[in-house]
């Protein structure tokens, strides 16, 4: 087994298991005491697990920051992410856009296609789309709004996306895990993207690369719920495999 193959499966383990020890994860693979270290070391260096003494555990579900620091944040990547995304949407389709800064980034982009329809909770993309030149049409959705998003949220919001039907939903996540699927640090946000997912024909997750292998506390999507996986940087082969064999799409 190569050491990347065997990577994934230590990190599925500690994911389900909560931690394992050195001398299991050795006994489990028959390699040595030395060959595990390394790979803890490795994927503990992806922030996808956390080495403790005599093994791993698995990482804190993540929380995330506010709005306006994420918005700082990998904004290159961010940025191809939106470059990529805008390659998946044809003219004239209808697009459900959540809060996110990746998806405001991804709202600029696609301003530049015709035609468009775009549903949003998010008052800043809904401004962002309404501003383009390429005749897109914009549906803020009402709801209970929430200041440091600039969203709306709750059963009002989630009403109204049944109104609609949807080529395709666009989601930013907290985090993505191959073997749990698409989360969230935010409960209402969460509700949010499942029910776009649940009015969609196709659903594309953007992810970037620090929020693979997270965990959070609030599922949005399972893998097979998901037909593309957009992130913004070169993940390597393990991980692009693992999301192949859940029949995910990656770019």
């Amino acid at each position: 087994m190569k050491p990347k193959q065997r990577q994934q499966i230590i990190q599925e383990l500690i994911i389900a298991r909560g931690e394992a020890s050195v001398d299991k994860l050795a006994e489990h693979f028959g390699v040595s005491a030395e060959t595990i270290r390394r790979d803890l070391g490795a994927l503990d260096t992806l922030g996808v697990i956390k080495k403790i003494h005599g093994g791993a555990a698995r990482v804190r579900v993540h929380s995330e920051k506010s709005f306006h620091e994420r918005m700082s944040e990998r904004t290159a990547e961010k940025r191809v992410i939106a470059e990529k995304v805008a390659k998946l949407i044809e003219p004239n389709e209808t697009v459900f856009l959540d809060t996110g800064s990746s998806t405001l980034i991804c709202a600029e982009v696609l301003g530049a296609i015709e035609g468009l329809t775009v549903i949003t909770n998010s008052v800043m993309i809904a401004q962002t789309s309404g501003a383009s030149s390429r005749g897109a049409k914009t549906f803020l959705l009402g709801g209970c709004f929430t200041a440091d998003n600039s969203q709306t949220v709750g059963p009002l919001a989630i009403e109204q996306i049944q109104r609609f039907q949807a080529d395709t939903a666009v989601i930013t996540v907290a985090a993505f895990d191959t073997e749990i699927g698409a989360m969230d640090s935010d409960f209402d946000e969460a509700q949010v993207a499942r029910a776009m997912i649940s009015r969609a024909r196709r659903t594309i997750v953007l992810a970037d690369s620090s929020k693979l292998g997270r965990i959070a506390a609030f599922n949005v999507a399972k893998t097979e719920d998901i037909d593309i996986l957009v992130s913004g940087s070169d993940v390597g082969t393990g991980f692009a495999a693992a999301i192949k064999t859940k029949g995910i799409e990656f770019r």
